[in-house]
């Protein structure tokens, strides 16, 4: 890569990245995902849990996202992606991502100082440091993401879908009254019965949204690498990566799962098996694929030609002509290179007519040689005279 070309990337990578941070920020912040402050409810634990993991995870997806674009707004660095220079360009685009999006550390400190804590006088320097731990999440898996196309889709397209049943549950939190609240990563209470619907902490309709929009993005995200014949490898185990952004935001936010809502623990218990749902939806597609792929390998060896031609069928006789059966020709009665019959078919005109010619179809020296046939036509009978 050019000297101009590292300097255009580079600066691609940590600008993408930096506005990254700041739109998924901005737009938590202003419907009220992500909150610092204490809640009006009481809840203020549960509020600073739901917005420790949702920096954690804008953190990671952010420089996932500025890696990714460079990456693919690069084309010296696609064109040399399986040579040394291209894994070095593609780490350094990751390493420039992962800088752009250490803008999540600062947008996230400064309004974390008005946080309420009991436990400590500094809750920006937790907040922040929950979100250098989100960078440095990021930046690993950037760095498969950047080579596997399946990666990136995934990690694309659970972002989007996050943010799309955030804001859902954000409008439904205001068509029922219960205002601007924050709203948990990946969860969305579709009901508001406390009682049903529940099984050992797991609230069900919750359960089968998550673990069944996982195993759909696993799919679906992994189906056009599938298709490419990509890294076969790295296409069937796509489909976890993004849940496993999710699953390490919220063990990070609480390891102990002390002091928090019923709902986010049914997503912690949950995340785990998110990863396996994503897992299962990709690993599907690839196994799929490939037998596709072994199918057409098996057609396309059926149209080519055998070392040995196989034999004719056989085929009902048209005329009456070939159903008469042919007599076997002695071993000898070969064709000579440029005859059309047995030599033992042509007669000499100076052979006496009822002895057959030599077996040599040669005529003999000074003597002009007519060939007739083995079998003349007998001649025709004179008409008696009256």
């Amino acid at each position: 890569m050019a000297v101009r070309g590292w300097g255009g990337s580079v600066a691609t990578a940590i600008g993408i990245a930096a506005g990254a941070s700041a739109a998924q920020l901005g737009l938590g912040y202003g419907l009220g995902i992500i909150a610092w402050l204490p809640s009006p409810n009481g809840a203020n634990e549960a509020t600073w849990v739901a917005s420790l993991a949702w920096a954690t995870w804008i953190a990671a997806t952010s420089t996932i996202i500025g890696a990714i674009c460079a990456d693919r707004m690069s084309a010296s660095i696609v064109d040399s992606r399986d040579t040394l220079t291209g894994v070095l360009s593609r780490g350094a685009l990751t390493v420039a991502a992962a800088v752009g999006a250490l803008a999540t550390v600062a947008l996230v400190a400064i309004p974390a100082r008005e946080a309420a804590r009991a436990d400590t006088f500094t809750p920006q320097t937790i907040a922040a440091g929950y979100a250098a731990i989100g960078v440095i999440v990021g930046l690993l898996v950037a760095l498969w993401a950047v080579a596997s196309r399946a990666v990136a889709a995934n990690v694309i397209a659970t972002a989007s879908w996050l943010w799309l049943l955030a804001v859902i549950a954000v409008i439904d939190g205001v068509a029922t009254g219960r205002g601007l609240a924050s709203a948990q990563l990946g969860v969305w209470q579709i009901t508001s019965d406390a009682d049903r619907y529940w099984f050992r902490n797991i609230y069900l309709p919750g359960a089968a949204l998550t673990l069944g929009s996982a195993l759909v993005i696993g799919a679906l995200a992994a189906w056009p690498a599938a298709k490419r014949l990509d890294g076969r490898v790295g296409t069937a185990v796509s489909g976890g990566v993004g849940p496993l952004l999710v699953a390490a935001a919220y063990f990070l936010a609480a390891p102990t799962l002390v002091g928090i809502r019923a709902e986010q623990l049914s997503a912690h218990l949950l995340a785990p098996y998110a990863v396996i749902a994503g897992l299962a939806g990709s690993v599907l597609v690839t196994a799929i694929s490939q037998r596709r792929d072994a199918r057409r390998k098996d057609d396309m060896a059926l149209l080519r030609w055998p070392d040995e031609p196989a034999p004719e069928p056989e085929t009902e006789p048209e005329t009456d002509l070939e159903r008469v059966p042919v007599p076997a020709q002695p071993a000898g009665a070969d064709l000579e290179d440029d005859a059309y019959a047995p030599a033992r078919a042509y007669v000499s005109d100076s052979a006496p007519a009822s002895e057959p010619a030599a077996a040599s179809t040669e005529p003999a020296r000074g003597q002009a040689s007519v060939a007739t046939p083995l079998w003349p036509e007998q001649e025709k009978k004179k008409p008696k005279r009256r």
